[in-house]
């Protein structure tokens, strides 16, 4: 049986029990209890989590905490070059130092204009895109497949399966992450040795 970790942030905590479900027999399935928030965040708790969780796949993101702007800031919680520096290191500890088959997932979009309103940060979609295509980049230097969760929701209808907030997302919409997510993780092993 394989034994599969999922780290991310609110998102990957939406979808984690849909995919326990799908994998349910096929794989254990081990999250961190904790949101794993930006890059930064997930660098400092990365070991802890690994040696706890124990895993030969895992299936990883950031970028929400790490793109989000305090109203009329400019600068990101980490900016982009911060961030594609911290997606290497991610990279390089999961894949050289632990030998892990890695999975890295694209943020999930946002409707910023709902997340103006409701939250007291922003969230920009144009700097989703952006970290998206910085870390697909490192992913793809790393031979890391891509699982593409934007793709996922946009082809749901963004809008329909969000929330009001603008970041979160409906019980079905978390059902079919965790179904893509599950799919991805038996595609991957099936073609481990």
């Amino acid at each position: 049986m394989q034994t599969v970790a999922l780290i991310g942030d609110s998102i990957r905590m939406g979808y984690e029990e849909s995919v326990r479900n799908e994998l349910s027999g096929w794989a254990d399935v081990w999250t961190p209890e904790q949101n794993g928030g930006t890059s930064e965040n997930i660098l400092a708790h990365l070991d802890e989590w690994l040696a706890t969780g124990h895993p030969s796949i895992l299936h990883i993101n950031c970028g929400l905490h790490d793109l989000r702007k305090e109203f009329g800031q400019d600068t990101p919680a980490v900016p982009l070059d911060r961030y594609a520096e911290n997606v290497r290191t991610i990279l390089t500890r999961t894949k050289t130092e632990r030998e892990l088959t890695v999975i890295w997932a694209l943020t999930t979009p946002v409707n910023q204009e709902w997340h103006h309103k409701n939250k007291s940060f922003d969230r920009l979609e144009t700097d989703v895109i952006a970290y998206n295509l910085v870390a697909a980049k490192i992913a793809g230097e790393w031979d890391v497949v891509v699982n593409d969760l934007f793709a996922t929701v946009m082809s749901a209808g963004r809008d329909t399966v969000l929330l009001p907030d603008g970041v979160h997302f409906k019980p079905e919409a978390y059902a079919l992450l965790g179904k893509t997510v599950a799919t991805c993780i038996k595609n991957v092993a099936v073609e481990l040795p």
